[in-house]
């Protein structure tokens, strides 16, 4: 019996590091509509006009997670409640297993990217055809680059936000649940770490608005210098009409002689909740973005 529950093991390791290979492939390619193309001069508007794209990707995340129930073994060793986050789980073995493997490749040289789980982060050896590591511009300090938020967005994630958008029940697609919550927590991760260009771009546009502060450590000021209301209201608002649109639910008739009729979402239901990603924004994303961008600029001059 034992033997054949080690068998059984492996198999399912083996399983999750396919998953985490062809998962790896995903998040390369949601990561290319990067603001910096590398070569892009960061300003206050690039920064808002990349801000702006990733919502449409985290909205569908969401849309994507939801397509499954909860699973909630899928986050605990046992059969717990489903507010349980165990450390054995197999959602917290994938991300790990994942962001190892993604990190071998080079995923987290990007200074826009920053795992979960900062392990065993060393690119591999290229093979002699493959391309040389991209330089990426080093734009951000480096005394206050190194601001994180990770925990926070793992525990809002799996605290709050995974019982929002998904129904009660068990379909026992767990692998492919961890993988729709590692690519909503990576584009999540990178939209609130964003604050941290947000915030080199905002000093140095107009570094004596900051330096007082920033001497002083007072960081209540400096949370009122990097609000702006309008823009936030503004944000909420079309994070909600995009979940009401990309969410709909699209039926076609065919029938009838005149041609194809569509009917968008008559009965008024949604595959996420709209005001389930006006909340994320509300009351995590923007907070969170404001946290990182004031704990980098109270290490900036570091």
């Amino acid at each position: 019996m034992r033997m054949a529950s080690l068998r059984t093991d492996s198999r399912e390791l083996q399983l999750l590091l396919s998953l985490s290979l062809i998962l790896c492939i995903i998040c390369f390619i949601s990561g290319c509509d990067s603001s910096e193309s590398n070569n892009t001069i960061f300003t206050i508007d690039s920064l808002r006009d990349s801000l702006e794209k990733q919502e449409d990707f985290i909205v569908f995340c969401l849309i994507e997670r939801a397509r499954f129930p909860h699973n909630s073994p899928a986050y605990s060793s046992s059969s717990g409640g489903r507010r349980v986050m165990s450390s054995s789980s197999l959602a917290e073995l994938f991300v790990r297993e994942t962001e190892a493997i993604q990190a071998k490749f080079g995923r987290y040289q990007n200074p826009e990217e920053l795992p979960f789980f900062p392990h065993d982060h060393t690119p591999i050896q290229a093979a002699a055809e493959a391309p040389p590591p991209f330089k990426f511009p080093q734009f951000l300090d480096p005394a206050a680059s190194s601001v994180n938020v990770s925990r926070d967005i793992w525990n809002i994630y799996f605290g709050d936000l995974l019982q929002l958008i998904t129904t009660d029940g068990d379909d026992g697609n767990y692998q492919q649940a961890a993988a729709s919550d590692l690519v909503c927590l990576q584009a999540l991760s990178k939209r609130i770490h964003y604050g941290r260009f947000v915030a080199e771009v905002k000093f140095r546009d107009s570094p004596s608005t900051y330096i007082p502060a920033i001497h002083a450590k007072d960081s209540e000021t400096l949370t009122e210098l990097v609000t702006s209301k309008a823009v936030e209201e503004t944000v909420i608002e079309r994070v909600k009409k995009k979940a009401e649109v990309f969410g709909q639910t699209v039926t076609v008739d065919t029938g009838g002689v005149s041609g194809v009729a569509m009917d968008v979402n008559a009965t008024n239901t949604y595959k996420v909740d709209p005001s389930v990603a006006s909340k994320l924004y509300a009351e995590w994303v923007i907070p969170l973005t404001k946290q990182v961008e004031v704990d980098y600029l109270l290490h900036r001059l570091d």
